[in-house]
């Protein structure tokens, strides 16, 4: 015991809102509303139902929904238990789902009424071995188990414990569950906090997944403000307005698709909000044309970068008010870059393949660094890749830029191939594999497009085997039945494959080509 330490966790913001705010609504989802004093009890009473259930200090627990008053309870209600939190990305296959599960060892999945389909699949293959609880719809056995449990709080003795295991995919499609510590996410939240100016008085709308880096660590950031959190299962566009016009949003955090939606939607036409709103986004950086209509609409926009290994945003593109006179054009080709690091990471790196660090020249190319109290604890049963992304105590994120004069970095390429579409990660090399099983295929290739409204979009470019005949349809039909439709390609473009002398494919020409079809004819 000592006077001076207090392990951190971004769960003490609940119980700090609910002394302070108890009486005020904090957690809004479509007619159920929750004051944080009566937020506070239920998740106490939600991490009495998983000790019912067995769920022990240390044990991982499952969650697949969408953005409800149940997932952000679980993200206070897990760790009260003492248990790690497992959230599934809604958007992938049950087959997906199965393995993340298993490789976590899940012994407890709790499942949105919306998805229960998804589940029993999960539960065909897992057996005995994971306990399903529903939760919404006509059979709702988490509402009951929280009714007669008994409050539960398992004190958090070590903040670089692990909180959460998230999930992401890699060039080798194989995801890696990436652990994540109490005392970086209590961190991170206040990060966020600072640099969206949230207060008592702010309504954040849940249009990003919490699946996703557990929101950004907005699940807390809000609640240790005092902030309203106003639950949005699925972030549609005619939604997104009417909470916009009606129900007082001042925050929300967006992928690129949901922002372009929301702005080029009918109800734009009709002006802006009745109050500012500001918007953070990442995954793709803003066009000029992006800026002038959100201006348009009384939006102010932050473009953030960061990786799930390092809770989400570790960088921002912190804006200067010297830049406002400039034109559209101007402040685009500025928000386009990642920026610094937030207050509570170390200042990123771009680094050449020695370590050293590159010119800040904004030419020299190089990879991304990071290390600080904003990176996870390392990869879940996965000691060889932990160490091969921090060869000499740098994260390597895999991701290519330059650092300007001013410190500020800018990502030029991605070098794990990733295809960022609409906030979801898309692996190329998975795609390429669902390709190359179809009998027709001789060899694929999957490289970004840019797209106006995903971001990006994946687009193959396929060789097909002496005599086969498979067109383009049949090549995106038979994705779509192998993996999640968001992953298939939007094209396919049947060429020859550019290659080294090694016969590793040149991707960079694939792009180049790609590119060139784009270009509009003169």
């Amino acid at each position: 015991m000592s006077f001076n330490f207090e392990p951190l966790t971004p769960t003490n913001a609940l119980r700090r809102a609910a002394l302070v705010f108890g009486d005020r609504v904090g957690v809004v989802d479509g007619d159920i509303r929750f004051t944080y004093a009566q937020f506070l009890e239920r998740s106490l009473k939600f991490a009495g139902a998983l000790r019912t259930l067995g769920v022990g200090v240390g044990e991982r627990v499952g969650m697949l929904a969408g953005n409800t008053h149940v997932m952000l309870a679980a993200h206070y209600a897990v760790p009260f238990a003492g248990a790690v939190l497992v959230s599934l990305n809604t958007r992938i296959t049950p087959a997906d789902m199965t393995w993340i599960l298993r490789h976590a060892g899940c012994t407890v999945l709790i499942y949105d009424d919306d998805y229960a389909e998804a589940a029993a699949r999960v539960a065909r293959e897992l057996g005995p071995a994971l306990r399903l609880v529903r939760a919404g719809g006509h059979e709702d056995e988490l509402e009951t188990l929280i009714a007669f449990a008994a409050p539960f709080d398992e004190p958090v003795r070590d903040e670089m414990g692990m909180l959460a295991i998230n999930y992401t995919s890699g060039t080798t499609a194989q995801p890696k569950g990436v652990m994540v510590h109490h005392r970086g996410a209590a961190l991170q939240a206040l990060a966020m906090a600072l640099h969206m100016r949230l207060d008592a008085d702010s309504v954040y709308l849940w249009t990003l997944p919490m699946f996703h880096c557990n929101g950004w660590c907005f699940t807390w950031a809000v609640t240790m403000v005092g902030g309203v959190h106003l639950c949005l299962r699925k972030p549609e566009s005619t939604a997104i307005w009417r909470h916009l016009r009606n129900s007082g949003v001042t925050h929300l955090c967006a992928a690129p698709t949901v922002l372009t939606s929301t702005i080029w939607d009918p109800e734009a036409a009709n002006g802006p909000a009745p109050q500012p709103v500001h918007i953070a986004t990442g995954g793709a950086p803003p066009t000029p044309a992006l800026l002038e209509r959100l201006a348009a609409l009384g939006f102010g926009m932050t473009h953030l970068y960061g990786l799930t290994e390092t809770f989400g945003p570790a960088c921002i593109c912190e804006w200067r008010s010297e830049w406002n006179p400039l034109s559209f054009e101007a402040q685009a080709r500025l928000k386009a870059r990642q920026g610094v690091g937030n207050v509570i990471s170390n200042e990123p790196r771009v680094v050449d393949a020695s370590g050293a660090d590159v010119a800040p020249d904004g030419i020299a190319l190089g990879e991304i660094a990071i290390r600080g109290n904003n990176v996870m604890l390392g990869y879940y049963r996965d000691a060889a890749a932990t160490q091969a992304a921090s060869p000499d105590g740098w994260f390597r994120t895999g991701d290519l830029g330059v650092r300007h004069p001013d410190g500020y970095i800018e990502l030029r390429d991605r070098s794990k191939d990733i295809i960022i579409s609409g906030g979801e990660n898309i692996s190329s090399v998975e795609v390429e594999r669902a390709l190359t099983s179809h009998g027709d295929v001789l060899e694929a290739a999957v490289v970004a497009c840019a797209d106006e409204k995903w971001g990006e979009v994946p687009v193959a470019f396929v060789t097909l085997k002496d005599g086969a005949t498979a067109g383009e349809q049949a090549l995106i039909e038979h994705v779509r039945a192998t993996l999640a439709r968001f992953k298939a390609p939007k094209r396919v473009i049947f060429d020859a494959l550019p290659k080294t002398a090694t016969g590793k494919v040149q991707k960079n020409l694939l792009r180049a080509r790609l590119k060139e079809r784009q270009a509009p004819e003169t």
